[in-house]
């Protein structure tokens, strides 16, 4: 069996994508430069190379060492605020460098690619759910860049044959069931982590952005898809991968308000979360969540972990006994 290239291998969704594929008998590679990757986060017996978008030989060694069948690539930089700030560190990781990823996947005529891509890509919603048909049109540069490189995509589709899955993902959250492996971002920006960091006292308070949004509760509405549906997913798109290309939302479809997050990690805990109520941040929709019909018709998948508890009662085992 030829092996699956995972850049990006090292991160929090890439971590839980080789678990699942090796669980399921695929023999992965991890490529990671570990700037916000764990190298404790790769299964044992999984073989692990030092590489990085942005320096083609170091991708050149890699092709040259294996036989690739496939590749998943999650090696982006994907924190919103700072690719505002920031932008020429988001354009060269994340456009130029998918690009030298392209250019040695040529060199080795390896043709297929499943991409990490993101919701981002659709700016402010024009309607809910957002289904794939809603138009593109992102509201700061981390969203700009998966855009640009699924445009990429599909050039390359149409002069060279490449074949290409981008799954736009909703908010990931959770983590591995058994514990092994969770999330770890330094500095930590998704809400689930900072609540539970807040309860364990590891932060001071969790800040609610905002009160007064056209909510039931006042506060913003997201889409909460567990790690572990998205690793499915991502198998599920290599799959399908000689029968379709384009791109595909992963979401739950269920909208969870952040006043309904605190409530069901107090509940799960046992423990109080300090709170700080903060003016809205530019940029928050009022609520973002995902129709994923398509998701189901192209890939055959089905989100498991639809009670918001349960996504919280694993990153929450995951908290109390992490190890990176």
């Amino acid at each position: 069996m030829k092996q699956i290239l995972v850049m990006g291998g090292a991160g929090y969704i890439g971590s839980h994508t080789v678990k699942h594929l090796t669980e399921q008998g695929y023999k992965c590679v991890v490529a990671d430069n570990l700037i916000y990757g764990h190298r404790e986060a790769v299964p044992a017996g999984v073989p692990f190379e030092k590489a990085d978008l942005n320096e083609p030989d170091s991708l050149e060694r890699v092709f040259s060492k294996y036989d690739f069948e496939a590749v998943l690539h999650f090696a982006a930089f994907a924190a919103v605020g700072e690719s505002v700030t920031d932008p020429q560190k988001y354009y060269h990781n994340n456009v130029v460098g998918t690009l030298n990823l392209l250019a040695s996947m040529k060199n080795h005529g390896v043709q297929k690619i499943v991409f990490s891509s993101t919701c981002a890509t659709y700016g402010e919603p024009q309607y809910t759910p957002i289904d794939e048909k809603h138009p593109q049109n992102p509201i700061n540069p981390y969203g700009r860049t998966k855009l640009m490189i699924e445009q990429a995509f599909a050039d390359y589709a149409h002069a060279y044959g490449l074949k290409y899955i981008a799954l736009r993902y909703f908010n990931a959250a959770g983590a591995a069931a058994d514990g092994a492996i969770g999330e770890a971002h330094n500095p930590e920006t998704h809400l689930i982590p900072i609540v539970l960091e807040a309860i364990s006292g590891k932060r001071k308070c969790l800040k609610i952005f905002g009160t007064d949004y056209p909510t039931p509760d006042g506060t913003c509405l997201r889409d909460y898809i567990h790690v572990e549906d998205l690793a499915e997913a991502h198998r599920l798109a290599l799959e399908k991968l000689d029968e379709y290309s384009g791109y595909i939302n992963l979401g739950t479809g269920v909208k969870t308000s952040v006043k309904e997050i605190v409530t069901a990690a107090e509940k799960v805990t046992g423990k109080k979360c300090p709170v700080e109520i903060a003016p809205r941040r530019a940029g928050d929709p009022a609520e973002l969540y995902a129709a994923n019909g398509k998701a189901e018709k192209v890939l055959g998948w089905k989100p498991q972990y639809l009670d918001i508890k349960k996504i919280i009662e694993t990153a929450w085992t995951w908290e109390k006994h992490r190890r990176y």
